[in-house]
């Protein structure tokens, strides 16, 4: 389980010439910390004098945010646990038509597979930033930085797991499948980025006041 390793032990495994871990699991990884920032600021504004009528809302975004990261350390595993019969598969041997046509075959059934993880730390990234866009003006001042340091994290989980979408919807035949997950990838990306970029200059406001 590479979500047991350490830190220092995860970097040092995705640094190894192996397929796993790798893009995929790093995004989610990145989306995990990006998400923990949330929580975060939110215990440290919770039950503060300012921000006293707003328990309810700290409580939300604690439990919610808690289950994303959860969400995202799992996927961490499990997008390992998906890519490695992608990475056996495009090593079946292809020496005559009936084994090109096996290949195939299971590679396409693989790139479906491979390509639900990083799809499903694309939606929840979106989720994520927004809980960033929800936590912002009930966040005490002092610690806000960490506001805008968590949606950065989860603009960069964001398009780092959009690309390891892409590559997988690049070398999938089914065109309708492809189309419609591709259209949904490019509005997710295109949405959250817009919204932590918003996220991110209000930081940037209110550190400067």
């Amino acid at each position: 389980m590479l979500t047991e390793l350490s830190c220092s032990q995860f970097s040092m495994e995705l640094a190894l010439k192996k397929p796993v871990p790798g893009g995929g699991g790093a995004a989610a990884f990145v989306a995990a910390l990006g998400i923990a920032l949330n929580t975060m600021v939110a215990n440290f504004s919770y039950g503060k004098k300012k921000f006293i009528d707003n328990k309810e809302e700290h409580e939300r975004l604690i439990s919610k945010s808690t289950e994303l990261r959860e969400r995202f350390i799992c996927l961490v595993d499990k997008d390992a646990e998906l890519f490695e019969p992608l990475s056996k598969a495009y090593a079946m041997p292809s020496n005559n038509k009936e084994e090109k046509n096996e290949k195939e075959k299971v590679l396409q059934v693989c790139l479906k597979s491979a390509c639900s993880a990083p799809y499903e730390t694309l939606e929840l990234t979106y989720d994520a930033i927004g809980l960033h866009k929800e936590i912002l003006p009930i966040s005490s001042k002092n610690i806000i930085s960490d506001v805008g340091v968590g949606v950065q994290c989860l603009k960069a989980a964001l398009n780092s797991a959009y690309l390891n979408v892409l590559i997988n919807l690049n070398s999938i035949n089914d065109e309708e499948y492809v189309s419609v997950k591709k259209e949904k990838a490019e509005k997710l990306v295109m949405d959250g980025t817009k919204m932590a970029d918003e996220v991110y200059e209000k930081v940037l406001e209110a550190l400067s006041t």
